[in-house]
């Protein structure tokens, strides 16, 4: 290990942490200083296992020879070319990879370096291709209470997280959104998709019957809501949302920047479904998050209808001085060869059910209130604190993290995404160390 990572920096005040909770956090700092397949390694030594794949994003475990030496190779020898008017081999080379393991008919990538980037740029092409169909008039986006689109003000206005939205103003006008798919009275502790609740997907009617069609851009939902607490779609209700976005000439987008790359056990939450969106939006997984990027998937027809008028002109004024960046093209080529040759894009099959059955041991536990899972996700949710909300499941997260796991809280909920490296046995240990938890926290 080399000296600079033995090092504990002695002010830890410069750096605003995001997400943080930073006064809490530089009174007892969680410093990872290294990282392979599915541990971290701490400042003190320790070895930490890595129960939410960093942040649902090294979906094949850390520090992989291929992605490694893909980007060490990259950097000595194009470390960056202009993202505009200008390219390079390997960011073409990258698009029709996607594009070989795209859902059908998803022939063309745009890429960006963040998820947040991936939602703006497709809200962005939604309105974009109305008005370049000739149908102006349809500028209104909707999204979903509790969905979670990245921080952008797209993002946010989109979204459905009340902490993302409530310190920022107004947001963006000509947004609405539809109810989420929670239903603790009717499904809790199901296995897999629940069973009720597909009926959710005809609000989108009343909210085309209040706004009129001909006003509504696209309708953007996480087919799994992962940031708000792992939120599942009823069976049914992703189709049913496919069926009314198609009858009325609404765009469909998918924001798979979690369940995308093979977190369902599936390529895409797409495949695993049956439901093929208008535009995906996908990040994380796409560079195991070794290096930020983002990958904007769309329909041929939705990129040809940019397509007309002189070709010196540029068609869609929008793109990331980053977009494609070699390096991280490199670290994305490196992580689709580590994918393809482990077989981890369609794992979370044969590992489903194993981790369904564990996940659900912990059914009884003090506390536990429900347990959700699908594919390599899984969620417990705790019963708050009086007057305390989020407490009980923080204290959850720290004791974990001196355990030697970590887990991921949002509100009262523990949700955990292992890469999918992981072994039988290990996700016995993290689910133990999870029961030890629950028992540990008043």
């Amino acid at each position: 290990m080399s000296n600079r990572l033995k090092v504990t920096p002695n002010d830890l005040s410069a750096f605003w942490m995001p997400f943080t909770a930073n006064r809490q956090f530089k009174q007892a700092p969680r410093m990872m200083v290294s990282a392979k397949d599915m541990h971290y390694t701490t400042s003190d030594g320790r070895k930490v296992l890595d129960g939410t794949a960093g942040l649902w994003c090294v979906n094949a475990g850390h520090c992989r020879p291929k992605i490694t030496e893909a980007i060490q190779s990259q950097a000595a020898e194009l470390d960056y070319a202009p993202a505009f008017q200008m390219g390079h081999p390997i960011v073409f080379e990258l698009a029709n990879r996607l594009v070989d393991i795209a859902p059908k008919g998803m022939d063309h990538v745009f890429f960006t370096n963040s998820g947040s980037e991936s939602v703006e740029t497709a809200l962005k092409m939604a309105i974009a291709y109305h008005r370049a169909k000739g149908e102006g008039s349809r500028t209104r986006l909707i999204g979903r209470e509790r969905g979670y689109h990245g921080v952008n003000f797209g993002g946010i206005s989109v979204g459905g997280i009340v902490t993302n939205r409530k310190m920022f103003g107004t947001l963006l006008g000509g947004v609405d959104h539809m109810p989420h798919t929670h239903l603790p009275e009717k499904n809790s502790f199901t296995k897999g998709v629940p069973e009720h609740g597909a009926e959710l997907a005809n609000e989108l009617e009343r909210i085309v019957a209040l706004h009129d069609a001909s006003t509504i851009a696209a309708v953007i939902v996480e087919p799994v809501a992962g940031s708000t607490g792992v939120i599942l779609p009823p069976k049914g209700y992703l189709q049913k949302l496919r069926e009314i976005c198609t009858k009325h000439g609404i765009l469909l987008i998918f924001d798979e920047v979690i369940t995308g790359f093979g977190r369902l056990g599936a390529p895409f939450a797409a495949d695993y479904f049956g439901v093929t969106p208008d535009i995906m939006t996908t990040a994380k997984g796409v560079s195991n998050g070794v290096i930020p990027m983002g990958a904007v998937f769309v329909k041929k027809e939705i990129h040809d209808a940019f397509m007309t008028g002189p070709e010196h002109m540029i068609e869609f004024f929008h793109g990331y001085t980053y977009s494609g960046n070699p390096i991280a093209c490199a670290a994305a080529l490196g992580t689709l060869d580590t994918y393809k040759e482990e077989g981890l894009l369609t794992r979370g099959e044969e590992l489903a059910p194993y981790w369904e059955d564990a996940l659900h041991s912990l059914k009884g536990e003090p506390n536990v209130i429900d347990i959700r899972n699908i594919g390599l996700i899984g969620a417990i949710e705790l019963a708050p604190i009086p007057g305390s909300p989020t407490k009980r499941a923080f204290s959850a997260f720290v004791k974990a993290f001196e355990r030697g796991a970590l887990i991921r809280t949002t509100g009262d909920i523990i949700a955990l995404s292992p890469p999918l490296i992981i072994t039988k046995g290990q996700i016995n240990e993290l689910i133990d160390h999870v029961r030890e938890v629950l028992r540990a926290v008043d």
